[in-house]
């Protein structure tokens, strides 16, 4: 998969993650549906300033929006976990929220 699509993929989870629709997002910095769904799906990629108006649209960085840890496979992942678990250790208070993230998402 390629670069536009990738970042395609990044911009419509963030997107869905804090509740926008699409056309929410596309008005929030100034495209067309049409042009984010191009975004979206790969076939259109953006220009700076549109990145700009994007990073506060989602409310994230330019770090997080064009990081590439959800492309790490299964075990780099686990591994990360465990070290920001271990991290963790001496806050109770933090161990259940993510106690309770966790315990969400095995919910059926």
């Amino acid at each position: 998969m390629g670069v536009k699509q990738e970042f395609g993929k990044k911009i419509k989870r963030m997107r869905i993650n804090r509740g926008l629709t699409q056309e929410e997002l596309a008005e929030a910095v100034d495209l067309s549906q049409r042009a984010m769904s191009g975004i979206e799906t790969g076939e259109n990629f953006v220009s700076a300033e549109t990145i700009d108006k994007l990073v506060k649209a989602l409310d994230t960085t330019l770090e997080e929006l064009f990081s590439t840890d959800h492309l790490k496979v299964d075990t780099e992942l686990r591994q990360e976990i465990d070290e920001k678990l271990d991290y963790l250790n001496n806050d109770s208070e933090k161990l259940i929220i993510v106690y309770n993230v966790i315990k969400s998402l095995l919910k059926e």
